[in-house]
């Protein structure tokens, strides 16, 4: 086997290999040998068919075949040989496929790029720094009481925040349109659930009453009949209900898994799992500025193939997150939505390789059950979740892989600049959530990075 290599791009390499003659004819004969022992042909015994019959019927599907084999077979070995390192499969087309000729093939191929890393010192960092306070802690448990509230008619107009209980019909112009009538819908006031308009025209109403409320469509409406359009709804309102937050009582607590409903263990909780939430939305925030930073200092080329199939991925993640169906054809969303995303996440994973291994990072067995038992702190009943992650050799590995970017992450914020920035809790939250993009690309990017490192 003769084998050249021609580099077409940083990362695009040209792969000529040569196969003597002598060993292709000999393969074809062999399995041409073989056929004549197997096939059935009227007119002959099994395995007594002629060699001319069988060369003349099968000669070219089985050269095509063994061909097909060899260039396969040889392709591994000219790689291992050449020390190239293929990202996704190769164009393999034969340029010499001849009886009596060496066979010569070309594989067309893009490889891992070789990275040589560039620090990101100088790069500024901006940490936000951010206590919970007893404030902040009153408004989260107020925030609970809302979302576990309670709704108790009322025999009085209704006003912003209340719950109506209504049947309407919509109309464009004299005709009803499709969708747009219920009966003995539940809506609040001011949740902004319906077209702009509609609640607003709804306060002062009582039980009883019926109105005429007249909206127009938002331009950018869902329905493109219905965008932009003037209607009226004759709405019937049955009920007004008043909100009814519950007492933080010994009941309301122990909902929130503090069985003895003590009110300072729970405020103690709340502040647990506030401190939890702020210290990740500030990591995040922090881990996102740091990537940014790596990708701006190494623009380096990613294979077109990884972007595809990152591509596919983040398809597939988006007909999830819509609930599309399990048997939705992801191809029908344009690759042109998640290309940009999905090039960012690949040049993240190929970053956070490289650092790893030029930094040699390692997650110890420690530092791996030491995550898994702060991840499990979320749930209710940590010790089954950090059982669940640590006998699942898949769920470890994830984690595994949450530890070296962190660590990889540790090690280049160590070269920038770090200015501390004093938030509220609030802001802090708001600041981490204006990332939350970005953030989910460095997630998913420790997926590519343990693969490589």
């Amino acid at each position: 086997m003769q084998v050249s290599v021609e580099t077409t791009s940083q990362i695009e390499r040209r792969v000529t290999v040569q196969i003597p003659a002598g060993e292709v004819d000999q393969a074809v004969s062999e399995r041409l040998r073989d056929t004549a022992q197997r096939v059935r042909l009227n007119g002959f015994r099994q395995g007594r068919v002629p060699m001319a019959v069988v060369k003349q019927r099968y000669g070219r599907d089985v050269r095509n075949e063994v061909v097909g084999e060899l260039m396969r077979q040889n392709y591994v070995k000219a790689i291992a040989e050449q020390s190239l390192n293929p990202a996704g499969y190769p164009d393999i087309e034969p340029t010499v496929n001849e009886a009596g000729k060496d066979l010569e093939f070309v594989a067309t191929l893009e490889i891992y790029p070789e990275i040589e890393l560039a620090s990101i010192e100088g790069a500024e960092i901006a940490r936000p720094v951010a206590e919970v306070t007893d404030a902040d802690i009153d408004q989260m448990i107020e925030t609970l009481r809302k979302q576990n509230t309670g709704w108790e008619p009322v025999e009085r107009e209704a006003a912003d925040g209340d719950q109506v209980k209504i049947d309407f019909r919509g109309y464009l112009g004299d005709e009803p349109f499709e969708g747009g009538e219920a009966e003995g819908h539940e809506l609040v006031i001011g949740s902004n659930s319906f077209i702009p308009g509609f609640e607003e025209q709804l306060v002062g109403a009582k039980a009883g009453d019926e109105k005429t409320l007249k909206v127009t469509f938002p331009e950018d409406y869902q329905a493109e009949h219905l965008a932009g359009q003037e209607a009226t709804f004759e709405v019937k309102i049955h009920q007004v209900n008043a909100q009814q937050l519950p007492e933080v009582d010994a009941e309301f607590i122990q909902r929130f898994g503090v069985e003895e409903g003590d009110l300072d263990k729970f405020r103690s909780e709340v502040r647990n799992n506030m401190q939890r939430e702020i210290k990740q939305a500030v990591d995040n925030r922090v881990k996102q500025q740091v990537l940014e930073a790596l990708q701006k200092a190494n623009d380096v080329p990613v294979p077109a193939s990884l972007i595809e199939q990152e591509t596919d991925t983040l398809k597939r993640q988006a007909a999830q997150q819509f609930s599309l169906g399990d048997d939705f054809d992801v191809s029908q969303l344009p690759d042109e939505l998640f290309a940009d995303q999905a090039k960012s996440r690949v040049q993240v994973g190929l970053l956070l390789a490289k650092v790893i291994e030029a930094h040699e990072l390692e997650a110890s067995d420690d530092e791996i059950k030491a995550k898994v038992e702060e991840l499990a702190q979320q749930y209710q009943q940590p010790e089954e979740v950090i059982e669940y992650y640590l006998k699942d050799e898949q769920m470890k590995n994830q984690v595994k892989s949450a530890v070296l970017e962190e660590k990889a992450v540790d090690t280049l914020l160590a070269q920038a600049r770090v200015k501390d920035i004093a938030m509220s809790y609030e802001q802090a939250l708001q600041a981490a959530q204006q990332q939350q993009g970005g953030e989910e690309d460095a997630e998913n990017a420790g997926d590519t990075s343990s693969q490589q490192a």
